[in-house]
C-alpha cells in the first residue's frame, strides 16, 4: 500500500512538472532575435558596374550585441559619417531594443534630380516587449534638396516620389516599417528604391541607411535558471504538497 502511494505521488510530480515545463516553451523558433546595421547599398547606376557596400556597422543579440564603423563613402552614390549600431535582450523581462545611428548622410545619388540632399543624423529603433512590437525613426536636420526640410520623425512608411521631368525614377521611404512573418518588426529610417526600367531611370536597386529588427519578445523569466527556476519550484511544491499530507493521513488510519 505505502508503494503505492509513493509511486503514485512521484507520477504526480513528474506529470506537474512536465506541465510546467511545457508552458515556458517558447512559442516561436527564436524568440527574444533583434538585428541593427548602419548602411546597405546595392545598387547598379546606368552605366555602370553594379555597387554593393554593406550591410556596415552590424549588431546581433547573439553577439556582437554594439558595433562601430568611422564612415562610408559609395562614390557618387552615398557618403557618411560615424556608424553605431546595437541589438540587446534583456533576459529577465525577454524584451529586446535594437538601433542603428548614422551620422552626416549625403546622397550625390539624388543631386541630379533633388539637388543637395543631407542628413545629420538617421537613427532607426524598434523594440519588443511583452505587450508587442514598435518602431520609430528619427530624421535630425534633413534636407532632400528641392522637396525641402523633412519632419525629424515622419510617420510610418512616408514617401518621396523623386522625378526627372514628369516621370518618377526613384522613390524615398522616411521611417519604412514592414511587419514580418515571423511577428518581428523592421525599421528602416531611410530607403530609396531606384526603380530602373522607365525612361531617364538613374539605375535601380536599394539604398537603406539606418535599419533595426526586432522581436517578437522572448518569454519572461525562463524557468530554467535565475529567478523562474524558483518560481517553478515553488509552483511544483505547492501543488505536489497535497498528495504528501494525504499520504500521511492515510498512513495513521492503517
Amino acid at each position: 500500500m505505502k508503494s503505492s502511494l509513493v509511486r503514485r505521488g512521484g507520477l504526480l510530480a513528474a506529470v506537474v512538472a512536465s506541465v510546467v515545463l511545457a508552458g515556458a516553451a517558447p512559442a516561436s523558433a527564436a524568440p527574444g532575435d533583434g538585428s541593427a546595421y548602419g548602411v546597405s547599398v546595392n545598387v547598379t547606376l546606368l552605366g555602370r558596374p553594379a555597387v554593393k557596400v554593406g550591410p556596415l556597422a552590424v549588431a546581433n543579440t547573439a553577439g556582437p550585441t554594439t558595433s562601430t564603423v568611422a564612415g562610408a563613402n559609395a562614390a557618387g552614390i552615398l557618403t557618411a559619417g560615424v556608424i553605431t549600431a546595437e541589438a540587446k535582450r534583456d533576459d529577465d523581462s525577454g524584451a529586446v531594443t535594437a538601433k542603428a545611428t548614422t551620422a552626416d548622410v549625403g546622397l550625390p545619388l539624388l543631386k541630379a534630380a533633388l539637388g543637395t540632399v543631407g542628413v545629420k543624423t538617421v537613427e532607426a529603433v524598434c523594440t519588443a516587449t511583452q505587450e508587442g512590437v514598435k518602431g520609430s525613426s528619427t530624421l535630425a536636420d534633413a534636407k532632400l534638396g528641392s522637396v525641402g526640410a523633412v519632419d525629424a520623425n515622419p510617420a510610418p512608411n512616408t514617401q518621396v516620389k523623386v522625378a526627372v521631368g514628369l516621370v518618377n525614377v526613384a522613390t524615398i521611404i522616411l521611417n519604412e516599417q514592414a511587419k514580418n512573418k515571423d511577428g518581428s518588426l523592421t525599421v528602416n529610417a531611410l530607403h530609396v528604391q531606384l526603380l530602373g526600367g522607365v525612361v531617364g531611370a538613374l539605375g535601380s536597386g536599394d539604398v537603406i541607411v539606418s535599419s533595426a529588427t526586432c522581436g517578437p519578445a522572448a518569454p519572461p523569466m525562463p524557468l530554467a535558471s535565475g529567478a523562474g527556476l524558483w518560481v517553478g519550484l515553488g509552483l511544483l511544491g505547492a501543488i505536489a504538497l497535497p498528495v504528501g499530507t494525504r499520504f500521511l493521513r492515510n498512513r495513521r488510519t492503517v
